[in-house]
C-alpha cells in the first residue's frame, strides 16, 4: 500500500502538516509494508493556476512545465491511499494554494487517473470553516471518483504546533491513520 500525505500549508512544518504526518504514522505502525511520503506544498512553487487551455486532453497531462506540479501529480497517480490537508481555514474555505493545486488536477480527471483511490481529508481551523473547507476538499475527492476514508478536523490558531493540544484531532488522525 503506497500512501501520500499532502499539507496545503505554507509552513511547511505547521500545523496541518502535524495533522497529516500523525496519520502517516498510524499508517506504518499498523501495516509495516505500507510506503509513506510526505509532501508540503509549501517550498513548492505551484502556479500558475490551470488555464483552462483543455490541452491536458489531447497530451495527457498539464502542459505546464514550469513548476513543481508534475511531480507531485506522478506521486498522486501512483498512491493507493491520498491523505489531504488544508491550512489555515481562510474565510470557511480551503487555502489559495491547496485551490491552485486542486485546480491543477484537472489534467488527471480526463482520463480518471485517481479514480478508485482512497482519501482522507483534512482542514485545520482556528474557530471555525473546517467544514466548508471540507467540503470542498470532498468535492475534488467526488469529482475524481475517490473512496472515502475519512476526515479529520483539527483546531489550531497559531503556527508552530498549537494542534498538539487538540487531543480529539490527534485520536481520530491515529484511528483513521490505523483503519
Amino acid at each position: 500500500m503506497n500512501v501520500l500525505g499532502i499539507s496545503g500549508s505554507m509552513q511547511a512544518n505547521g500545523n496541518t502538516a502535524y495533522l497529516v504526518k500523525q496519520i502517516l504514522e498510524a499508517v506504518t505502525e499498523t501495516n509495516a509494508e505500507a510506503t509513506c511520503e510526505f509532501v508540503s506544498l509549501g517550498g513548492h512553487y505551484i502556479t500558475p493556476p490551470c488555464t483552462g487551455c483543455l490541452q491536458c486532453r489531447e497530451k495527457k497531462e498539464c502542459v505546464i512545465t514550469n513548476d513543481d506540479w508534475g511531480g507531485i501529480a506522478e506521486k498522486m497517480a501512483e498512491c493507493d491511499v491520498l491523505v489531504i490537508g488544508t491550512p489555515p481555514v481562510y474565510y470557511y474555505d480551503i487555502c489559495g494554494q491547496m485551490k491552485n493545486f486542486i485546480d491543477r488536477t484537472y489534467s488527471l480527471w480526463h482520463d480518471r487517473r485517481l479514480s478508485g483511490k482512497y482519501v482522507v481529508t483534512v482542514a485545520v481551523n482556528g474557530d471555525t470553516g473546517a467544514d466548508r473547507a471540507l467540503e470542498t476538499l470532498e468535492g475534488f475527492a467526488n469529482a475524481h471518483e475517490f473512496i472515502f476514508a475519512g476526515s479529520v478536523i483539527g483546531k489550531a490558531f497559531l503556527p508552530g504546533g498549537d494542534i498538539k493540544d487538540d487531543t480529539a484531532a490527534l485520536e481520530n488522525a491515529v484511528t483513521i491513520g490505523k483503519k
